[in-house]
């Protein structure tokens, strides 16, 4: 049996059930552990289920602590000290890069994002995500101002841009993902959707408005500020309603892209996805890195 350890917001456990999926599709028993990926992240919670509808089986505490061999009773703490812990207990490679071992296993407790296409390749895995992660427009735009950009959105030739800054600025984490995607990564992209296609109209995503009313400025630039009430899912609807992406080093611009069902889509991402590692297996053949 496999177990998957749920943890980090909506676009890494997107991530994390692809492979799941996958797993499943290969033959895997797996089960997903819903609770010890939130203990120590408490801003966080399980997303899939009440945001999608998915349905999976979830591991029993006696499943998880049998398989990372994590028993409390004194011999096997004893026993774990003379002779180390006997777990099966699977760690993603630091760089976040494709590991095709995760497929070779047979049990397993599986912690990590897994933020690559090559975790998910086969075609009926691809056709089942796309189907689940279809976000129905009338459970997620919740306001006027959202169906009046949804309807910009459809009449326009347009493009999103996602603008992550907030948490990628606070120490811990500036550190990984913080001055990746600069005014100029922005800029370029910019230059470069326009050269394609001129008539292109943006449509910025961002959790600091303040920024992008200084750097993006001009009547084809439209800010989609959403009542912060409304559910994150309706800027990744919106955002997969564009013809076109601009993307941050995010997942879940990532996801807003994949899910986007334009046949030609451009899909403009910043050359790296990290400050740490050479993340390169996150990037899809149709993407263009600047």
């Amino acid at each position: 049996m496999m177990i998957m350890k749920l943890k980090g917001g909506l676009g890494n456990q997107m991530f994390q059930y692809a492979l799941f999926l996958q797993l499943m599709e290969n033959g895997r028993k797996v089960k997903m552990d819903e609770v010890n990926g939130f203990k120590n992240d408490p801003q966080r919670t399980p997303l899939l289920r009440q945001t999608f509808g998915v349905e999976y089986e979830t591991a029993s505490q006696k499943e998880i602590i049998q398989m990372t061999d994590s028993y409390m009773d004194l011999f096997s703490r004893v026993r774990r000290k003379l002779f180390g812990r006997k777990t099966l207990e699977y760690q993603q490679p630091e760089d976040g890069n494709f590991d095709p071992r995760v497929f070779e296993m047979e049990d397993a407790y599986l912690e990590g994002f897994f933020q690559s296409e090559k975790y998910f390749p086969g075609a009926t895995v691809r056709e089942r995500l796309r189907r689940e992660f279809a976000l129905d427009p009338q459970k997620v735009l919740l306001s006027d101002l959202c169906w009046e950009r949804y309807q910009q959105i459809r009449e326009t030739n347009s493009v999103s841009i996602h603008i992550r800054r907030g948490d990628y600025l606070e120490p811990g984490t500036r550190e990984t993902f913080g001055g990746i995607c600069t005014e100029e990564y922005y800029v370029t992209a910019v230059e470069y959707i326009l050269e394609k296609y001129p008539d292109a109209v943006f449509y910025i995503f961002s959790n600091d408005k303040d920024w992008t009313a200084k750097h993006l400025t001009g009547e084809r630039f439209i800010t989609c500020e959403l009542d912060e009430t409304l559910p994150e899912t309706a800027d990744m609807f919106l955002m997969s309603q564009c013809r076109h992406h601009i993307l941050a080093n995010s997942s879940f611009s990532w996801w807003s892209a994949w899910l986007s069902d334009t046949p030609r889509k451009t899909v403009v991402a910043p050359k790296k996805w990290l400050n740490t590692a050479d993340m390169h297996d996150i990037y899809t053949e149709r993407m263009v890195r600047l």
